[in-house]
């Protein structure tokens, strides 16, 4: 991926958070708004490009992050500088303790052993959005394949109801529900490969 698509990819993420109530929780509220929702796109990017975990539809209108990780990852000294970047430059010290308790409960719905996959992020643009276009069904595939290919199971959690049906009738399983501090639901979905009724993509 050269730079100039690099900066694309970023510039939609950012506008897809600012979408996203998990994320407009976290941003700090002043005047640096933008250049929080930037910070943090960046941030989301090139930890995806790292850890190649970063997912795009063919017109580059649909974003996910799709981590292949374990309990082993989620310690809050790794990447701790970049952890102080996030503190500075998107969420503000008054907003992080909340934050770090919230980001707790939700970890630890996840798996305490073994590997999993983990959707960090997923966004389509507005403009691609709606049951007649197949950009949703196109990334779901990609889900779905590597959860196959991997035998491992697939975990995402989101605040919308809606959504939480959608991932539902494709083949995830809800298997928690939390009162978000926020007053929304959070609904806690799991994909498992192995049952019978999850057929290969």
């Amino acid at each position: 991926m050269d730079q100039t698509e690099k900066e694309d990819i970023i510039n939609k993420v950012s506008i897809l958070l600012k979408e996203t109530p998990t994320s407009r929780d976290i941003v700090k509220k002043d005047g640096k708004l933008e250049e929080r929702f930037d910070y943090l796109a960046r941030h989301m990017v090139e930890k995806a490009l790292q850890k190649d975990a970063l997912i795009l539809s063919r017109k580059k209108d649909g974003i996910a992050i799709l981590f292949r990780t374990s309990a082993k990852d989620n310690s809050i000294w790794k990447d701790l500088w970049t952890q102080i970047g996030l503190l500075i430059n998107v969420t503000g010290v008054k907003n992080a303790i909340k934050i770090l308790k919230t980001q707790k409960y939700i970890k630890d719905q996840r798996p305490k052993t073994g590997e999993y996959l983990y959707c960090w992020f997923w966004g389509i643009l507005k403009e691609s959005r709606g049951a007649d276009t197949q950009v949703g069904k196109e990334m779901k595939d990609v889900f779905f394949r590597t959860a196959h290919d991997t035998g491992l199971e697939l975990y995402a959690e989101t605040r919308g109801r809606t959504n939480a049906l959608v991932y539902q009738r494709v083949g995830f399983d809800l298997f928690h529900e939390w009162a978000h501090p926020s007053g929304d639901t959070m609904y806690f979905l799991k994909y498992d490969p192995k049952k019978p009724r999850n057929k290969r993509p």
